[in-house]
C-alpha cells in the first residue's frame, strides 16, 4: 500500500493543482482527523483536490494503481468510510463554492460543502434547503443517503430536494444525471450513498423560510412514559409545519436545566414550527404540557441559529457508535424497552433518538428514489457518545443489547446514513425491493467496485465469456 501511494504521488504531483499531503508532511496530522475518533486511521496519502479534474486524475491514478481510495467531504461518516489505512483519500474540503439562484429558487453546490456553507448562502436570499442538524456535516454524504432533519416533514428529504447531480465515475468521467439524463443513475445517486461516483456538483431545489418557532422541554423520567404514548399518536396527525423529536438521555449539567433533573433520566422534546407562529401556538402547548414547568421555552429562532444549535454536542474527536431502524408504531413493549435501556445508559453524552417523518417525506413513492419506502415513520437512532477509548466495549455493547431487544418490533428497513462500520449485512435491508435495480446501476458505473468505502453494493460479476 505504502508503494502504491508513492506512486499515486510521482503520477498527480506534476499536475495537481490543490494539496497532496503524506504522513511526512507538517500538516498530516490535522489533515487526516476525522470527526469520529472511534474509526480514526492513517491514510498512505491525502488528495486534497481544487477542482473537478484533480478529481478526475485522483481516480485515475487510484485505479491505475489498484490503491484502495475513500471520499472525504466533511469527514462526517459514522462508519469512518472518509478515510483508510495506508490508502488514498479524495478529499473535497476545497471545493465548497455555492451559487444560489433566488428568483428560480435554486442554488449550484460543489461537493465538498458543508451543511454551513449552504445555509450561509442560501439565506442570504431567504432561502432553506432542506438538510441535517451539523452544521459541519458534510452535504454530499448527507444528501446522498437520504438526509433527515429540522425540515424533513415541511419539505422532504435532502434527496427529495436535488434536482440534478454531476460526478466523476469510475472510469474518471465526468458524468450528469437528472430526470431527463440518466434517470436511473439520477435515481440510485437519491439515497445509494457513495456508490457510484464523486459527485463534485449539487443543483438543489431551495424554498421560502428565514425563522421558525422552537419549543423544547424536558420531561422527568416518571413521566417519560406517558409522553412517548402522546407523541406516537399525536404525531400521526400533526400538521406538516411541526417537527418533534425526542432524545431520551441523561439531563446535562447545565444553568437552563433544573437541579432536580441534572444527571439523571430525562426525555428531551424538541419541536419546532414552520408556519406561522399563532397557528402553532396550541400544537406547542399541548406537547410542553408534558414538561417539567421550569424546563420549557418557546421563541422564534433565525433559521441559521437554529441550524447550528447541535454543533457543540456532536464535536468533532469524539467516539460515536450508532444502530438505527423504523417502527410503524412504537408499541408499549418497544417503549418498555427503550426505558429500561434509559436507566443503565453508560455515557452523559448518548442519545436514544426519535424521529417522526411522515409529512413531505411520505409523499414520495417507494421507487421514486433509491431510499425507497417512507411508511414506516418512527425512525430510531441510537447514538453513543464517549470520550475515552478504554470506554469502547461497554459503549457499543450498550448499543447493541437495546437493538437486539427492539429488532423483533422493527420493520425491515435502515437508514445507511445512521449505520455504523459492522453492518453491512443490513446493506440490502436499505433497498427492499428496488435491490435488484440499484445493483444494475452500480454494476453498469462501478463495475469493478473502485467505491467500496461506503455501506456498499457489490456489483454483480460479470458472467464468464461475456464482453
Amino acid at each position: 500500500m505504502i508503494e502504491a501511494s508513492e506512486e499515486v504521488y510521482s503520477s498527480l504531483h506534476r499536475r495537481f493543482k490543490g494539496d497532496l499531503v503524506r504522513p511526512s508532511d507538517s500538516g498530516y496530522e490535522d489533515t487526516r482527523a476525522i470527526w469520529n475518533a472511534m474509526v480514526a486511521r492513517a491514510p498512505g496519502i491525502i488528495a486534497r483536490c481544487a477542482d473537478v479534474s484533480d478529481v478526475q486524475s485522483t481516480i485515475r491514478a487510484a485505479a491505475e494503481t489498484g490503491i484502495l481510495a475513500a471520499i472525504r467531504c466533511g469527514g462526517h461518516s459514522l462508519a469512518g468510510f472518509s478515510t483508510c489505512d495506508g490508502g488514498l483519500v479524495i478529499d473535497l474540503s476545497r471545493m465548497r463554492q455555492v451559487t444560489v439562484d433566488p428568483e428560480a429558487r435554486r442554488a449550484r453546490i460543489a461537493g465538498g460543502c458543508l451543511l454551513g456553507s449552504i445555509d450561509t448562502a442560501t439565506q442570504k436570499a431567504g432561502l432553506v434547503f432542506p438538510s441535517g442538524v451539523v452544521s459541519h456535516t458534510g452535504a454530499s454524504g448527507l444528501i446522498l443517503g437520504g438526509g433527515t432533519g429540522w425540515l424533513t416533514r415541511r419539505f422532504g428529504l435532502s434527496c427529495d430536494n436535488v434536482a440534478g447531480f454531476t460526478l466523476v465515475t469510475a472510469d474518471s468521467s465526468l458524468v450528469r444525471a437528472n430526470l431527463k439524463e440518466n434517470p436511473d443513475l439520477f435515481w440510485a445517486l437519491r439515497g445509494g450513498g457513495g456508490n457510484f461516483g464523486v459527485v463534485t456538483e449539487f443543483e438543489l431545489k431551495l424554498h421560502l423560510l428565514t425563522s421558525v418557532v422552537l419549543a423544547e422541554g424536558l420531561t422527568p423520567e416518571p413521566k417519560i412514559r406517558g409522553l412517548l404514548e402522546c407523541w406516537r399518536d399525536f404525531m400521526a396527525e400533526a400538521p406538516i409545519d411541526l417537527k418533534w423529536n425526542i432524545d431520551l438521555r441523561l439531563a446535562p449539567h447545565r444553568e437552563k436545566v433544573p437541579h432536580e433533573l441534572r444527571g439523571h433520566p430525562v426525555a428531551g422534546s424538541s419541536l419546532i414550527w414552520t408556519g406561522d407562529p399563532e397557528a402553532g401556538r396550541p400544537h406547542l402547548q399541548r406537547a410542553l404540557s408534558l414538561c417539567s414547568p421550569d424546563s420549557v421555552s418557546s421563541k422564534i429562532v433565525p433559521f441559521l441559529k437554529l441550524q447550528t444549535m447541535a454543533d457543540a454536542d456532536f464535536p468533532h474527536g469524539r467516539r460515536y457508535y450508532t444502530k438505527s431502524g423504523y417502527f410503524s408504531y412504537l408499541d408499549n413493549s418497544s417503549i418498555d424497552r427503550l426505558l429500561e435501556a434509559l436507566a443503565t445508559i453508560p455515557s452523559s453524552e448518548t442519545q436514544i433518538e426519535l424521529a417522526y417523518l411522515g409529512g413531505a417525506a411520505a409523499r414520495i413513492g417507494a421507487d421514486e428514489t433509491a431510499f425507497g419506502d417512507r411508511s414506516f415513520p418512527f425512525i430510531l437512532n441510537l447514538l453513543a457518545n464517549w470520550s475515552e477509548p478504554s470506554a469502547d466495549a461497554c459503549n457499543v455493547a450498550w448499543i447493541r443489547g437495546i437493538f437486539h431487544k427492539l429488532r423483533p418490533s422493527m420493520k425491515p428497513g435502515v437508514y445507511i446514513n445512521f449505520m455504523s462500520g459492522d453492518e453491512q449485512d443490513r446493506v440490502p435491508e436499505a433497498y427492499h425491493e428496488r435491490w435488484d435495480r440499484i445493483v444494475a446501476v452500480k454494476s453498469h458505473y462501478d463495475p469493478n467496485n473502485f467505491f467500496r468505502l461506503n455501506q456498499n453494493i457489490a456489483p454483480r460479476k460479470p458472467v464468464a465469456g461475456s464482453s
